[in-house]
C-alpha cells in the first residue's frame, strides 16, 4: 500500500473542487480519527450526518459527535454523556431491545449546555424509541429533529395469534382450549391470504351423563351420548382429519380476521343418582361453529324417562323393563356432516336388565335386544379420531350401557364404551377412547367420561344380589368435558 504524507490538499484553481478517489472507490477513515469542521463539510457527521456504531451499548459511555448508537437497556438503565458541542454537531440513539419503557436511557449534556433549551438531563422512556439530535446554538443546545416513538418491525406473512395452550407441529401452530378463553388474532396472513386465513379446527361439546339404575327391579340406566363433534381441515394447515371433515360445506369454514374470538368449552353432564335420567352436556363454540352437548341416558323409571335424551349424540335408552324404549336422537340441532349419532334402543319384550350404549361421533350406540345376559351392557357408539393436536387422538365416544342380574354370577365386569370400533364390538371400559369410561357392572356406579374428550358417561347398574337398597352403584356417570382446538400455518 502506497502512502502520501502532506499537511494540505488544495484544488489547482481558486474555488475548485478536490476529489478523493473515483466512483466506486472506498475512502476509509480510521477509528479514532476526527474531522474538523471549521468550514463546511458534508458526509462526515458534523453537520447532521450520522455514522452508526453497530456495536451495541449496554452501560454508561460518552458519545462522539456524528455517531449513532444502539442502546440495549434490557439488563439495566444507563446514561449517555454528551461531549462539549459546537453548532452543527449531531448524534442519535435507538432502542436496541425495545426496553426503554422498562429501563430508561438518560442523556446528560456537557456542563451547562442544554437539551431543548433546558440545562438538564433528558430521559427516553418509550418502547422502541429512537431520536436524532443536532446542536443548534447555546440558547437551545441539542434539538431533537427526528423522534420515532413507534417500533417498526418486519411483518411475517402469516397469522399471529394468542390464546389457550399453544404448541407447534411443523409449520403450524395449535391452540388448545380446555376451558373458556379467547382466541385473539393480532395479525392475519398476507401470504396466500384466502387459504392461510381459513383455519383448521375441532370443536367438541361436553358429553351427556349416563342414566341412573334402579335397585328394586334390576333395571339399568342408558349410556350417555357423546358431545357433538365438528371439524374442518383447512388446505392451509393440513393434517389427517376424521371422517367428519366439514370443509366441503362452505358454511363450516372459518376465515379469521384481526379480532378476538370468544371460546366456549362445554362441561359434561353431571352424574345422577338412581332412577334419575342423565343430564345433557353443555355446548362448545368457536366463531360461528357450535357443537351441541351430548344427550343424557334414560333412567330406570317408567316411560317417558326411560328414553335417552336428544343431543350432539343421543343418550341410550334404559334397560330391564318392557315395553321397548328409544335412544335419544343425535345431530340435534342438525348440521352437515352430522355431529353425532343416536343412542341405542332397548328392544326387549321381556326383562333382560342390560341397557344400550350412548351414541358416538361416528356410530350409534349398540341396541339391546331381548335375551342377552345382563352382564353384557351395550357398547357406546364409536368416537372420531383426528390428528389436529399433532398425534392421532380420539374424541366423543358414547358411554357404555349398564347391567342388571339376569342370573349371571360375576359382580365386577366392566362394560364396553365408546372405544368400540363399530356398534356391537365389545372392548374393555378402562381405556376410555373418546373420553367415556363406559357403563360398569352392578358392583360399580357408571364410569365418568375423561375430561376434555367429550365422551358420554357410563350407565348405572341394576339391583345387586345383596338386596334392593339404593346406593352409588346405581348412579349414572358424568359426561366428559369438551375441547376446542384451532390450527393454522405460522411460517
Amino acid at each position: 500500500m502506497s502512502e502520501i504524507k502532506v499537511n494540505k490538499i488544495s484544488p489547482r484553481t481558486n474555488c475548485g473542487t478536490v476529489q478523493l478517489g473515483d466512483s466506486g472507490d472506498t475512502i476509509t477513515i480510521p477509528a479514532g480519527a476526527s474531522i474538523s469542521n471549521s468550514g463546511t463539510a458534508s458526509g462526515f457527521g458534523s453537520t447532521g450526518e450520522i455514522s452508526w456504531v453497530t456495536t451495541k451499548k449496554t452501560a454508561t459511555f460518552t458519545a462522539t459527535a456524528g455517531e449513532g448508537y444502539f442502546c440495549d437497556t434490557s439488563s439495566s438503565a444507563f446514561t449517555i454523556n454528551l461531549p462539549a458541542a459546537t453548532a452543527g454537531n449531531s448524534f442519535a440513539v435507538a432502542d436496541y431491545t425495545n426496553t426503554f419503557q422498562t429501563n430508561n436511557l438518560t442523556i446528560s449534556p456537557n456542563g451547562s449546555q442544554k437539551i431543548g433549551g433546558v440545562a438538564e438531563n433528558a430521559v427516553l422512556s418509550t418502547e422502541g424509541q429512537s431520536a436524532y439530535f443536532v446542536y443548534v446554538d447555546d440558547t437551545e443546545g441539542w434539538k431533537n429533529v427526528i423522534d420515532s416513538t413507534s417500533n417498526i418491525v418486519g411483518t411475517p406473512p402469516f397469522i399471529c395469534a394468542t390464546g389457550g395452550t399453544i404448541t407447534t407441529c411443523g409449520n403450524c401452530k395449535i391452540h388448545t382450549f380446555t376451558g373458556p378463553g379467547t382466541f385473539t388474532v393480532n395479525r392475519i396472513a398476507t401470504c396466500n391470504a384466502p387459504v392461510n386465513n381459513l383455519v383448521s379446527y375441532v370443536v367438541v361439546a361436553g358429553g351427556g351423563s349416563g342414566g341412573g339404575g334402579q335397585s328394586a327391579s334390576d333395571n339399568t340406566g342408558g349410556g350417555g351420548g357423546a358431545g357433538g363433534f365438528r371439524e374442518v381441515v383447512s388446505p392451509g394447515s393440513p393434517y389427517t382429519g376424521s371422517p367428519l371433515n366439514g370443509y366441503p360445506t362452505p358454511g363450516n369454514r372459518v376465515t379469521v380476521t384481526a379480532t378476538a374470538f370468544p371460546i366456549t368449552v362445554g362441561a359434561g353432564g353431571g352424574p345422577v343418582g338412581c332412577t334419575s335420567r342423565g343430564n345433557n352436556g353443555s355446548n362448545s363454540s368457536f366463531s360461528t361453529i357450535t357443537a351441541a352437548g351430548g344427550g343424557g341416558g334414560g333412567s330406570a323409571n317408567p316411560s317417558p324417562t326411560r328414553a335417552g335424551k336428544d343431543g350432539g349424540s343421543g343418550g341410550g335408552a334404559s334397560g330391564g323393563t318392557s315395553p321397548a324404549a328409544s335412544g335419544g336422537a343425535g345431530n340435534t340441532p342438525p348440521v352437515s356432516p352430522a355431529q353425532g349419532f343416536r343412542g341405542g334402543n332397548y328392544c326387549s319384550t321381556s326383562p333382560d336388565h342390560a341397557s344400550p350404549g350412548g351414541g358416538g361421533a361416528t356410530a350409534t350406540g349398540f341396541d339391546k335386544p331381548g335375551g342377552i345376559c345382563g352382564l353384557t351392557g351395550g357398547p357406546g357408539g364409536s368416537g372420531a379420531t383426528t390428528s389436529i393436536p399433532g398425534t392421532a387422538t380420539g374424541f366423543a365416544g358414547g358411554g357404555g350401557g349398564g347391567a342388571g342380574v339376569c342370573g349371571c354370577a360375576s359382580n365386577n365386569v366392566q362394560f364396553p364404551n365408546g372405544r368400540a370400533a363399530a356398534p356391537g364390538t365389545a372392548q374393555c371400559a378402562t381405556a376410555g377412547f373418546g373420553g367415556a369410561t363406559g357403563g360398569r357392572s352392578r358392583s360399580f356406579g357408571g364410569g365418568t367420561g375423561t375430561a376434555n374428550k367429550g365422551g358420554g358417561g357410563g350407565a348405572g347398574a341394576g339391583r345387586p344380589p345383596a338386596g334392593p337398597s339404593c346406593t352409588n352403584i346405581f348412579a349414572g356417570g358424568g359426561g366428559g368435558s369438551g375441547i376446542v382446538i384451532i390450527r393454522y400455518k405460522f411460517q
